[in-house]
């Protein structure tokens, strides 16, 4: 089999939530990308400037309900590790755009914060990603 006609790469990860014009708006100023669409059922963060980076999607979802952290129950399904230079200034920044520190913490060398749509999401030191 010709495996250069079925390798896959992500192109974007969507995420469900109550309102995609608020998570993109987070996630853009977050991240620093663009806004390429936002409606009230769907929104997309792209980086114009990086053409492979994968895009964020946010859906609507009607009766929306944000996971649980901790999530004992493997209901939360996945979440963003992202790595950053200073963790600390990090968490201001998203806390200043809308997101929420989670209770409690794992540890000394991750930061858990939640999303305007409670998604939870990591801040861990960019030096241990190498």
């Amino acid at each position: 089999m010709d495996t250069d006609n079925v390798n896959a790469t992500v192109a974007m990860v969507t995420v469900d939530c109550s309102d995609p014009v608020v998570e993109a708006s987070f996630w853009a100023d977050f991240l620093s990308g663009d806004i390429a669409a936002a409606t009230e059922d769907y929104s997309m963060v792209v980086w114009a400037d990086e053409p492979g980076r994968p895009a964020l999607g946010f859906g609507r979802v009607d009766d929306f309900e944000p996971p649980a952290w901790p999530n004992e129950h493997g209901s939360k399904q996945f979440h963003l590790d992202l790595a950053v230079n200073d963790i600390a200034a990090a968490e201001s920044r998203a806390v200043e755009l809308g997101a929420c520190r989670a209770d409690p913490q794992p540890g000394e060398t991750w930061v858990v914060l939640l999303d305007p749509a409670g998604h939870p999401f990591c801040l861990t030191d960019a030096k241990n990603w190498g």
